[in-house]
């Protein structure tokens, strides 16, 4: 079944927080192939700007939206005259009914004033905490950089948005999906295993290790290395190497490289013109067939069925 996100935004949102919510979801889309579907709204149905000028439109009516599985709530700067109007608790909606609720930067601050905190642990944006613990003392604040409580989870700032939003895919995705979103934004791997310019570089949680294996197979998705080569490559015997993958990613070596050819063979699928035999063979597998195969036993969809 389709996750369904809605995106809450209200006026002077971030757009480093709002990125950091989002971009990683739509890699376990785009990469990983899960289903999600996202819809931004908004207060009175109207247009938000964001801190920086960026204006965003809602794509549907607030009272039309089914309940989301999962609600991005993203506080903006003029938090205390959004908290003060007389529709909160309609503007709310969205966060009220989702499955789930992650509210960050002055989010936590909007969902206190409509009540939905009470008796809860919350953070939001450091700066706000003392005088958000004396505005709501029925709140429990914690300065942790991002706290759970059931349904609501709770952040402040885009790092702290980061790895919250990380934590959300490890356990609903698997480990795999996360690694390969945290691998979009805090490293280049394939590069920086070959290329010392580069330097160390922003790392994610993956051993270096499990990078440098991982780095190989994007490498070499035309023609990949055997498990044997793999093994070989990063000095562990087949029986460690498999450890290592089912240790950190939860699955087989195998099942991660098809993944990673999967996914490179869908991108080229949805922004070339490459026919499907083409594809294939630039994803290592042997023909249009293997691929599509493949790619619908995996998914359940056609590889030009668009997300």
């Amino acid at each position: 079944m389709p996750l369904r996100v809605s995106v809450l935004l209200f006026d002077d949102f971030s757009n480093m927080v709002l990125s950091c919510l989002m971009e990683p979801l739509r890699v376990v889309r785009d990469q990983a192939g899960f289903d999600l579907r996202f819809e931004v709204v908004a207060p009175g149905d109207r247009p938000v700007t964001s801190s920086s000028g960026l204006r965003v439109a809602p794509d549907v009516p607030m009272a039309g939206i089914a309940r989301p599985d999962l609600c991005l709530l993203i506080g903006g700067d003029r938090f205390r005259e959004a908290a003060g109007e007389p529709d909160l608790w309609r503007h709310l909606r969205p966060a009220r009914t989702a499955g789930l609720v992650i509210a960050a930067d002055t989010g936590a601050w909007l969902m206190a004033a409509a009540g939905l905190l009470e008796g809860r642990r919350a953070t939001l944006h450091w700066h706000l905490l003392e005088e958000f613990a004396e505005v709501f003392p029925a709140v429990t604040v914690t300065p942790d950089r991002h706290v759970r409580d059931g349904a609501i989870w709770t952040c402040g700032s885009a790092a702290t948005g980061l790895d919250l939003i990380l934590a959300f895919i490890r356990e609903r995705f698997g480990p795999a999906a996360a690694f390969e979103a945290e691998s979009m934004f805090l490293h280049d791997s394939a590069r920086q295993a070959s290329d010392p310019r580069f330097g160390p570089g922003l790392r994610g949680r993956g051993s270096d290790r499990l990078r440098r294996v991982v780095a190989r197979m994007t490498a070499t998705l035309e023609s990949p290395p055997s498990l044997a080569e793999l093994a070989r490559g990063a000095n562990l015997s087949e029986r460690s190497l498999n450890r290592l993958f089912q240790r950190e990613l939860g699955q087989s070596p195998a099942r991660y490289l098809q993944s990673l050819r999967l996914a490179r063979a869908r991108d080229l699928a949805s922004h070339t013109d490459l026919g499907l035999d083409q594809i294939a063979l630039r994803c290592g597998f042997s023909g249009a067939s293997a691929l599509s195969r493949a790619f619908r036993n995996r998914t359940g969809r056609s590889i030009r069925q668009p997300n």
